[in-house]
């Protein structure tokens, strides 16, 4: 199953954030939101379908998110926890720990927004349309 978020880049995208990465519906980013990696998202969390949500609420669920912007991909692996809600309307964000608010899309990523492609980064920062896809599927 998979779910498809469109957002664009902004001057502010810095990718320095050491245990999240984010990609909001707002349509501003300071510098200060050093985990964002795309604003005016499409679609968020809470728009998500409920066979999705159920599948990534599994403990054993493998979730991918793959981050596409012009020539430049990059895809981080996590996993789905039984605690998430997928309720916010407002932001889709991956973490490195274990850690679920109703942001949370995905926990244990093998890398937070430091960990993305350079390239990706300053593309974005350019103001690139971003594509993020959002997978799950489960290890059995």
């Amino acid at each position: 199953m998979r779910e498809t978020i469109r957002a664009r880049g902004h001057e502010n995208v810095s990718a320095a954030h050491g245990s999240t990465f984010e990609v909001t519906t707002d349509d501003f980013l300071t510098p200060a939101g050093d985990c964002i990696l795309g604003i005016e998202a499409d679609r968020a969390p809470a728009d998500f379908d409920s066979e999705f949500v159920a599948a990534c609420r599994d403990a054993d669920a493998v979730v991918t998110a793959t981050f596409a912007a012009g020539d430049h991909e990059e895809t981080v692996t996590g996993r789905g926890h039984p605690d998430l809600t997928f309720d916010s309307d407002r932001s889709a964000v991956g973490r490195t720990s274990d850690y679920v608010d109703d942001r949370t899309v995905l926990v244990g990523a093998e890398f937070a927004a430091e960990g993305f492609d350079r390239e990706l980064v300053a593309a974005l920062a350019d103001g690139a349309e971003l594509t993020v896809t959002l997978t799950v599927e489960h290890d059995d």
